[in-house]
């Protein structure tokens, strides 16, 4: 890139105060793998025995890191995460799958771990080499900034084109102790996760089995990370780790002890995936599109994506036109049931369509208005069940182009 993007204008007011996680500590240094000197390395130290759930990009095209990461997930322990941006180390053959041995060596040698239970990602620009060397000689500076309290630097090393760090928290129960969760995320383009360039990492005190955190992890994502999208495309690096210290001490929760947990789990996800979208690539205008009355759940996601993934309406939004006809169109072209004659579709609170036409005597001021505001609420109805889902998107503007036309320059 030419230089620092500007922070997207959806951007929160600052970076959040997140608590420290007992068990958790964390560096991020600069590795020189950014030409602007920026912190491009990320090491996250965790206590021995913390439990590890994820979920991994089902790209055919995945980064070498994802490939470690598949594998090591099946021992359900963490001792260390290290991330890298700058360079995805994706589409890069054996000396991409030896720069992940080499750092993960590194780390399990300075952390007196073994190396499975050391996890990798990176993220950057597809097809460059990355020197281990650049890395592993890095891996001493980064092991004695440790921190627990290191939030926002490790936010910042794991940024590409992101404007802004992305953190979140959440406190809950289990069997009446108080647990923490927190999490940072990095992504901004090439967002559709499909389990955009997305990763995020997050980490509790609780005491969980690493076989109810998997199960927590995957239904927390489905509602959160694969409810969002960009632009449409699935990174070859998407990765989301959760990671369990069990310092707070709890009890084993009994069969429906988790409710709490999960709740503040998916606020934590959720906040994260919408931090996301509001730093979309060229982004002015933050999308919510919910879905109804579709025939299922998973049918409604998919139309509600349809709708978000359209080109036509993110420019319509992007121009502030209320061309509703786009969303027909988008809903139409899902490739699931529907009826043209039950659809109803409204904007920012106002009927525009619906049993097949217009409203009658539809009055488009109310809707004009709300188009030109940076929060837009697209509802549609299908008719025909009980499904429904909702999805976040952002408008499509001249600044996409731009940023990704000169991406490696």
């Amino acid at each position: 890139m030419a230089g620092p993007l500007p922070v997207s204008p959806l951007a929160p007011e600052g970076f959040p105060d997140i608590p420290e996680i007992d068990g958790v500590r964390l560096a991020g240094i600069s590795a020189g793998l950014k030409p602007t000197g920026a912190r491009d390395l990320l090491l996250v130290d965790l206590s021995p025995g913390t439990a590890i759930a994820g979920a991994l990009t089902r790209s055919r095209c995945p980064s070498e890191p994802v490939v470690w990461c598949r594998k090591a997930l099946q021992g359900g322990r963490a001792r260390a995460i290290l991330v890298n941006s700058g360079n995805a180390n994706a589409f890069t053959g054996e000396a991409g799958a030896h720069a992940v041995r080499e750092s993960a060596r590194a780390v399990a040698e300075r952390l007196s771990c073994p190396e499975e239970t050391v996890f990798l990602a990176s993220t950057g620009v597809i097809g460059e080499p990355l020197d281990p060397m650049a890395i592993t000689t890095c891996i001493g500076k980064a092991a004695d900034s440790l921190s627990p309290a290191a939030w926002r630097d490790a936010a910042e090393a794991i940024r590409t084109t992101d404007t802004f760090p992305k953190g979140a928290a959440a406190e809950a129960e289990i069997a009446g102790t108080p647990v923490r969760i927190a999490g940072i995320a990095k992504g901004s383009g090439m967002i559709a996760p499909d389990m955009a360039t997305m990763l995020a990492f997050l980490f509790t005190d609780a005491a969980i089995a690493s076989e109810d955190l998997a199960r927590l992890t995957r239904r927390a994502v489905s509602k959160t990370f694969n409810c969002i999208s960009v632009d449409g495309d699935t990174s070859t690096s998407d990765t989301v780790l959760a990671c369990a210290t069990g310092k707070a001490g709890n009890a084993a929760p009994g069969p429906r002890g988790l409710g709490a947990f999960a709740a503040a789990l998916e606020a934590v996800m959720r906040d994260l995936a919408q931090q996301i979208v509001r730093d979309g690539e060229g982004a002015r205008k933050f999308v919510r599109i919910a879905v109804r009355g579709a025939v299922s759940r998973p049918s409604a996601r998919r139309i509600a994506l349809s709708i978000a993934n359209s080109p036509l309406v993110k420019t319509a939004i992007a121009g502030e036109d209320a061309n509703w006809g786009r969303i027909v169109m988008a809903v139409g072209k899902a490739g699931q049931p529907a009826d043209r004659d039950r659809l109803a579709i409204a904007i920012g609170g106002t009927p525009v369509a619906r049993d097949g036409r217009a409203v009658e005597g539809y009055d488009e001021a109310p809707v004009a208005a709300h188009m030109r505001g940076d929060a837009i609420d697209i509802d549609v109805d299908i008719g025909l069940g009980r499904g429904q889902a909702e999805v976040w998107t952002c408008d499509l503007t001249h600044g996409y182009i731009a940023i990704n036309a000169d991406y490696r320059s």
